[in-house]
């Protein structure tokens, strides 16, 4: 039969483990560039398969977001996100972020540089002048 002490043992186990923290993760994002690096010189399967396997943990779970966005600051990291796991997108959008807008193209005429450029350009600025003035045959 059970004695007072194994009692008392076992619920101060089992009260310690429901107030445990959980542990931190494993992956780290130093590896997982190692890892690719690795898989593209060396070819090595593994690897590839290691690396990607953890990019999938960071990049399905919420909680490592910010750790995979991290990540795919790596070229690497970022063609296999684009590639295989497409979610580098999705997690951004949800978060908010926004590339910032492209300036708008100036609308500053560039000189033709070479004669073959300004002989095009006059040819084609007298193509222009001849169809105008060519009568429709649809009238």
């Amino acid at each position: 039969m059970c004695g007072r002490r194994e009692t008392d043992a076992l619920s101060s186990v089992i009260a310690s483990r429901a107030m445990a923290k959980n542990p931190p993760s494993r992956i780290s994002g130093q590896k997982i560039v190692s890892d690719l690096r690795l898989a593209a010189k060396k070819g090595d399967r593994a690897a590839l398969t290691l690396a990607l396997d953890q990019m999938r943990t960071l990049a399905h779970s919420p909680k490592y977001w910010e750790r995979y966005l991290t990540l795919l600051r790596n070229p690497l990291a970022r063609l296999i996100d684009m590639l295989l796991i497409k979610q580098g997108e999705r997690i951004a959008h949800q978060k908010g972020w926004k590339l910032p807008r492209p300036a708008p193209p100036t609308d500053t005429p560039r000189k033709p540089a070479t004669k073959a450029a300004k002989a095009r350009a006059a040819r084609s600025r007298a193509a222009a002048a001849a169809a105008a003035l060519q009568i429709s045959l649809f009238e």
